[in-house]
C-alpha cells in the first residue's frame, strides 16, 4: 500500500490540531515531497550479475542500484529543536515510501559504525565495507541530531559520508547548526570537511528557524542562569521548576542511564534537576548528557560554582554538558 505523501500527513496533522500552520514547515514539506515522488519512482535495487565481484558483494549483502540510477537528492535541516522536532515526528520519516529506511539518532548512528568497525579490523578500507551494509538494509538514513564533536568521529565521517552517498543512499538530517558549523574549531577539522562537501553536494540546505517553536513558552521568559548561589536564586530556581513540571521540586528519584546510576534532585513532567557535581565532577560521557536530552525537556542544573583554574576538569565537563544539551534542543 502506498504511503501518505508528505503534504498529505502535515494537512492530516493540522486538521487533527498536532500542528498549526506555518510557513517554513510547509516550504520543508513542499521539498520532502519533492523526496517523495523520486523515491516513488526509484528503480528498486537489483542483485548484480555473476562474477567474483558480485558474489562477495552477495556474501555483504549488498544489493546493487540500476545502472544510470541517480540517488535521489536528501535534504538537511536546521534550526531549534520545536521548529525540526515537528517534521521529525510527523512528514519526514513516515511518509517515505517502502521498507529500506532507517531512522536513528546521529549519535546511536555513529555506535553502530564504530561497532562494524570492530569486526572489520585488518580490512585495508573497512569504511566502504560498512557503507556496503547500510546500502544492503536500506535506501533512505533519516538522521535526527546530526552534532559532532568527537574528533574519532569526525575522522571517520569523511570518508564514510562519501561512501554511503557514492552508493545512492539518500540522507534526510536535522540539526540545530548548518553543515558548515559542523566540528567549528575541532582538532584536524581539515580531515571533516569533505564530510561538509559531501552533505552540501547531495542535500538541499534549509533553515527552519523561521518557523514557530512550539516548546515550552514558559523558557522564553527565564533566564538562563541564576546568581549568585543563595537563598533569593534557589527560590527562582524552584518557582521556575513549578512552572514547567507542575508540582513543586521533591527529592527525585536515582536514574540508570547507559547502566550507571545518576541522582537527581527533582524529576517530574520531563523535567530533570541535577548537581552540578552529578552532572560534571562524577564522570559523565557525551552519550550519557545526549541520553539525557532524549528524556528531558528542560535540565535545570544546581549549585554551579564560579569556575577556576583549579576546576579545569570541571569546566571541561560543563562544556561538554552544555554543547551536547544544545546540540539537541
Amino acid at each position: 500500500m502506498q504511503s501518505l505523501s508528505p503534504t498529505s500527513r502535515y494537512l492530516l496533522a493540522l486538521k487533527e490540531g498536532s500542528h498549526q500552520p506555518d510557513d517554513v514547515q510547509q516550504e520543508a514539506v513542499s521539498r520532502l515531497d519533492t523526496i517523495y515522488q523520486e523515491l516513488q519512482t526509484q528503480p528498486a535495487p537489483v542483485a548484480s550479475g555473476g562474477g567474483l565481484r558480485a558474489k562477495f558483494g552477495k556474501l555483504l549483502g549488498k544489493r546493487e542500484p540500476a545502472a544510470g540510477t541517480a540517488p535521489v537528492r536528501g535534504l538537511y535541516m536546521w534550526g531549534r529543536r520545536g521548529a525540526r522536532q515537528n517534521l521529525a515526528d510527523g512528514p519526514v520519516y513516515q511518509s517515505l515510501p517502502g521498507e529500506r529506511k532507517q531512522r536513528l539518532h546521529f549519535h546511536r548512528f555513529m555506535l553502530r559504525v564504530h561497532e562494524e568497525l570492530t569486526t572489520l579490523q585488518g580490512h585495508s578500507d573497512p569504511l566502504e565495507i560498512v557503507a556496503d551494509r547500510f546500502k544492503a538494509e536500506t535506501d533512505v538514513l533519516c538522521f535526527d541530531e546530526f552534532f559532532v564533536s568527537d574528533i574519532t568521529d569526525a575522522m571517520l565521517l569523511g570518508g564514510l559520508m562519501k561512501a554511503l552517498f557514492a552508493r545512492g543512499i539518500t540522507l534526510v538530517a536535522t540539526s540545530n547548526i548548518p553543515p558548515d558549523e559542523l566540528y567549528r574549531n575541532g582538532l584536524q577539522r581539515a580531515r571533516f570537511l569533505p564530510a561538509i562537501d559531501a552533505i552540501k553536494q547531495h542535500c538541499d540546505i534549509m533553515n527552519v528557524d523561521a518557523g514557530i517553536d512550539y516548546r515550552l513558552r514558559t523558557l522564553t521568559q527565564a533566564h538562563l542562569w541564576l546568581s549568585p548561589l543563595n537563598n533569593d536564586t534557589r527560590e527562582q530556581m524552584d518557582k521556575l521548576w513549578l512552572a514547567l513540571a507542575g508540582a513543586p521540586r521533591a527529592a527525585g528519584p536515582t536514574l540508570e542511564i547507559n547502566h550507571r546510576e545518576l541522582p537527581t534532585l527533582g524529576v517530574e513532567n520531563q523535567t530533570l534537576a541535577a548537581s552540578f557535581a552529578t552532572l560534571c565532577v562524577d564522570a559523565r560521557s557525551q552519550h550519557d548528557y545526549i541520553a539525557l536530552s532524549r528524556l528531558f525537556h528542560t535540565v535545570m542544573l544546581f549549585d554551579v560554582p564560579v569556575m577556576t583554574a583549579q576546576l579545569e576538569s570541571e569546566a571541561a565537563a560543563l562544556s561538554l554538558w552544555w554543547m551536547s544539551f544544545t546540540s539537541a534542543m
